[in-house]
């Protein structure tokens, strides 16, 4: 995890940040689920048990690049989405490069990729929600697990995926069978995530010594053409939210709103947090809301933003929604980042709100409620008696 520092591209965003703000959630389609949906997201909770968990505890390592806690790591996940979830596509990003800690010997860095579309559709003509965590650990201190830094995290990523794989299903299913398939670009819209490597610097954090492996990856897809015709030029651009998850676990955090252009995303989720709240849906002990800056007005944003794994897209035009808390955990970089000091109802809710945002962008909310599954059986039972 990185420091707190100063957007190089906010004068880039300039005057168009506003209006940006403004109509974004009015032109982007995005479906509020009912209580119903929301009642219906799953915790996960017997996942994330950190002796147990089958989500997180492979995960409670030391992932150090080029280690075997790291190797360890990607087939946890490649595991999981190849075994429990195969209509995802997994792809790997690798690259390498020296590190002040380790002179002239080449460090790898691998990047996991994983993609669920629309199976009617062409690789560029989808823009995706892209879900993003870091799965590396810090160099120094030896042994260091970092729970909240960010094995949490990836585990609610993989929670995320998983709550709504037969939902999306579902909805391809049905926009196929009623011949609205690819009728338009509002149709098209995927969902990625992106478990990256090497954000944590080895000695000291440095433009060269962090984001080792983000920074690879944004270079890449920023050279990366998509074929004639496509919707979207590059890999980058498909991109419709870069959602980066960061320092989670952690019982009380305050998650505030960094970014003006990406507001109306950040009030979208902190809306699904103040729902859930109401339906009694959240576990944790928490008498503050994660994400208390729904009201934030214009003037209160400023160039300041933490330093992490969105920048190297972020100045690149990449809308970034950073949920991150401030201030960092008391654990932050410390030996106690484990799994013993995360606080296990908190990060349930964080799994169960950011699984509820994902499927509200996607609108998924007829193919999550409890209400569809009872039409869905009483047809079954029509058709078996016919």
């Amino acid at each position: 995890m990185g420091y707190l520092g100063a957007s190089l591209q906010w004068a880039r965003i300039g005057t168009i940040a506003l209006l940006v703000f403004i109509f974004s959630a009015h032109v982007f389609a995005y479906e509020e689920l009912t209580d119903d949906a929301l009642r219906n997201i799953p915790s996960g909770a017997d996942d994330f048990d950190i002796k147990t968990g089958s989500l997180l505890s492979p995960i409670l390592i030391p992932r150090v690049p080029g280690t075997p806690g790291s190797i360890a790591t990607q087939h946890h996940f490649v595991d999981f989405f190849s075994q429990q979830l195969p209509g995802w596509r997994i792809e790997w990003h690798n690259s390498t490069s020296k590190t002040p800690a380790t002179g002239d010997t080449d460090i790898p860095f691998t990047n996991l990729i994983i993609t669920r579309d629309p199976p009617w559709a062409q690789v560029g003509d989808v823009g995706r929600l892209t879900l993003v965590a870091h799965y590396d650990s810090l160099y120094h201190p030896e042994g260091f697990i970092g729970a909240t830094d960010s094995a949490a995290p990836c585990a609610v990523l993989m929670h995320v995926a998983r709550s709504i794989d037969k939902a999306l299903t579902k909805k391809w299913e049905a926009m196929e069978a009623s011949g609205d398939a690819g009728l338009g670009m509002d149709d098209e819209k995927g969902v990625q995530i992106l478990l990256l490597d090497g954000e944590e610097a080895w000695v000291t954090w440095t433009d060269t010594d962090s984001l080792y492996g983000s920074r690879a990856l944004a270079e890449s897809w920023e050279s990366e053409v998509h074929p004639a015709l496509s919707t979207f030029r590059t890999p980058l651009d498909s991109i419709s939210l870069f959602l980066l998850l960061d320092l989670l676990g952690a019982a009380e955090p305050h998650v505030p709103s960094y970014f003006l252009p990406t507001h109306w995303a950040y009030q979208n989720m902190a809306k699904i947090e103040e729902r859930m709240r109401k339906l009694d849906l959240l576990n944790s002990k928490s008498k503050k809301t994660f994400l208390p800056d729904s009201e934030k007005h214009v003037s209160q944003f400023s160039q300041a933003y933490v330093l992490d794994d969105h920048v190297p897209f972020l100045i690149r035009g990449v809308n970034v929604l950073h949920v991150i808390p401030s201030p960092f955990p008391d654990t932050w970089h410390t030996m106690e980042d484990d799994g013993d000091h995360l606080d296990i109802p908190t990060l349930g809710d964080w799994a169960k709100i950011v699984t509820a945002f994902a499927a509200e962008w996607m609108e998924l909310d007829e193919f999550m409620s409890k209400s569809l599954s009872s039409r869905e059986e009483g047809a079954v039972r029509d058709r078996t008696e016919l």
